[in-house]
């Protein structure tokens, strides 16, 4: 792990501050406005349990992953769903409303103008997430931290606030299989990391980036396969997944960063001192090849889509992420004892 700090980075001052209030403000009115694009299609949002981990997420033509990852943050404790559904047709729409712990709301609205579903998400938060730990998350990351297989999420969330913290922050690690991509079989329901059984143990580096002070993790396997030549654009991989919401905070690149600005030192990367956690990353499903080029044809998913045409041509390439550096993955204590997150003191 790398790291550079920018000790010498100028302090944020009063303009600076003043800047980001005003930027944290104009994200909040965005999502005021999203509020708009959306209709309520199911579930008992008026009756979410007063107390417990309230999972929020936008998804669109998830219905293979949904059964597990559902089950997987029930088991975890999650006490309720709240899911923006982004005009989905292979039935994930009507999967989520039969389900008595799930609120579903629909948009056909573009996800990319809605700040990649942020404005949406944004809206929910306000709504639903004021005072409460919540945990923002995609259909294919699942959060694992040390000692999880004893402690769910409520204990986390209380030692977390012991300990004064407000948030948790974690790694995105990629997974993959052995094997050219979209090779293996997958059932819905089934645990992805049975297909999914490889990581990249490193290399990855951190700086911290003003004004906002958030940090930038890249690294790992995206940036080993696909990004080698040009390793600036490769993804970033921190994440501030779990916060206790409060209703005038904004995130501002998916989970990566969130306003006020000093919420972004909640996580300091990769062997850091704060507690953390990883999010496993299960984007490398067999259905990936299928995915990649329909969303190569959606524009969608990026700032400038047209230059990361070439990322999803190789991935529709079936391309073996493998290689002699590959680690097979064992759990979240693995993960501790190699640095790639920090346990927490229960």
């Amino acid at each position: 792990m790398t790291r550079s700090a920018a000790p010498d980075m100028p302090p944020l001052g009063l303009a600076g501050a003043y800047r980001m209030r005003w930027k944290r403000r104009r994200m909040l009115w965005r999502a005021l406005r999203a509020r708009r694009q959306m209709r309520k299609m199911a579930g008992s949002s008026d009756r979410i349990p007063g107390n417990g981990v309230l999972v929020f997420i936008v998804l669109r033509n998830e219905i293979t992953r949904l059964p597990y990852f559902l089950e997987y943050y029930r088991r975890l404790g999650a006490v309720h769903f709240l899911v923006v559904d982004n005009d989905s047709d292979d039935g994930s729409t009507e999967y989520l409303a039969q389900q008595c712990d799930v609120s579903v709301w629909q948009t056909a609205a573009s996800y990319r103008e809605a700040r990649f579903g942020l404005n949406w998400l944004g809206w929910l938060l306000i709504r639903y997430g004021h005072g409460r730990w919540c945990l923002t998350v995609d259909a294919d990351e699942l959060l694992v931290y040390s000692g999880m297989e004893k402690r769910g999420l409520d204990d986390l969330t209380q030692s977390l606030e012991q300990q004064g913290r407000r948030g948790f922050g974690a790694l995105m690690l990629d997974l993959y299989p052995k094997g050219a991509l979209g090779a293996q079989s997958y059932a819905p329901g089934q645990d992805p990391c049975e297909i999914l059984q490889w990581f990249d143990a490193g290399p990855y580096r951190a700086v911290r980036q003003q004004p906002m002070g958030n940090l930038w993790v890249q690294g790992g396997a995206r940036e080993r396969v696909f990004f080698q030549e040009q390793p600036e654009r490769s993804p970033t991989l921190n994440k501030l997944p779990l916060i206790r919401w409060n209703r005038r905070y904004s995130y501002m690149n998916s989970t990566h960063s969130l306003l006020p600005p000093q919420m972004n030192a909640l996580y300091d990367g990769p062997g850091g001192p704060d507690p953390s956690g990883v999010l496993l990353h299960t984007k490398f499903l067999p259905e990936i090849v299928l995915k990649s080029a329909t969303e190569k044809q959606r524009q969608q998913h990026f700032h400038t889509p047209l230059q990361f045409d070439g990322y999803y041509d190789e991935i529709s390439g079936t391309p073996d992420l493998w290689h002699s550096g590959s680690v097979r993955y064992r759990g979240p204590e693995q993960l501790a004892n190699s640095g790639l997150m920090t346990p927490i003191i229960w």
